[in-house]
């Protein structure tokens, strides 16, 4: 193993697991109830990343907690429906893990549904720690989540490499000291995802390989 990384935080949704689908349409079901004929499926694309209280709360302070509640509803229940995992994720995942590198996943999603996407997608045999927004007082881009997942891993942040699709996690790995991999199919598009700067930008999944193995790609 490369004794410059040893460690790799992921993201869940839009990195491992393709939710976008779902995602877009739990917000575009919940919007709709309150916000009838306001929002199209555009319209909702900044919405994904940052936390649902975040999103809802910039919407509506007085029913966030209504409308969260509304989005996972719509979401737990069309979930199994709508998520699959990207192209090259599980035989990297896998790789990864035979090689022996501690890995966690760092969320802004709830467990619940973070362990339902881990099941589906038969990924959840890989990892050795979740951190997800219900174990956290701050959630991404603050350091807070990865500090957590170093802290459970017995990791270090120089030794770390934060892989995920939002600037929220490119900067949450900035914050925390480690090194950062942004995704090329992000749904909000590779130079967008560029324009902050991540260490790396993985054209597909298995591109990890040679950069945690010390090849440059």
């Amino acid at each position: 193993m490369n004794h410059k990384i040893n460690t790799i935080l992921f993201d869940l949704d839009g990195t491992l697991i393709d939710t976008n689908e779902l995602i877009i349409k739990s917000f575009l079901h919940t919007l709709d109830q309150y916000f009838p004929g306001q929002y199209k499926r555009e319209d909702v694309l900044p919405f994904i990343g940052p936390s649902l209280h975040e999103t809802f709360s910039s919407l509506d302070k007085d029913r966030t907690e209504e409308m969260i509640q509304t989005y996972r509803t719509f979401n737990i229940s069309n979930h199994d429906l709508l998520v699959t995992e990207f192209d090259g994720v599980f035989e990297t995942v896998k790789a990864l893990k035979e090689k022996n590198y501690k890995m966690g996943i760092v969320t802004t999603k709830m467990s619940d549904v973070v362990k339902m996407g881990l099941q589906l997608t038969q990924l959840d045999q890989f990892f050795d720690i979740v951190v997800a927004l219900d174990h956290v007082e701050k959630a991404k881009p603050d350091p807070e989540p990865i500090y957590k997942a170093l802290e459970l891993l017995s990791g270090r942040p120089e030794e770390t490499i934060m892989v995920g699709d939002n600037y929220h996690d490119i900067l949450a790995g900035k914050n925390a000291g480690t090194k950062t991999a942004g995704v090329a199919w992000t749904i909000k598009g590779r130079e967008y995802l560029a324009s902050f700067h991540p260490d790396y930008v993985l054209d597909n999944m298995k591109d990890l390989l040679s950069i945690v193995d010390g090849k440059e790609l």
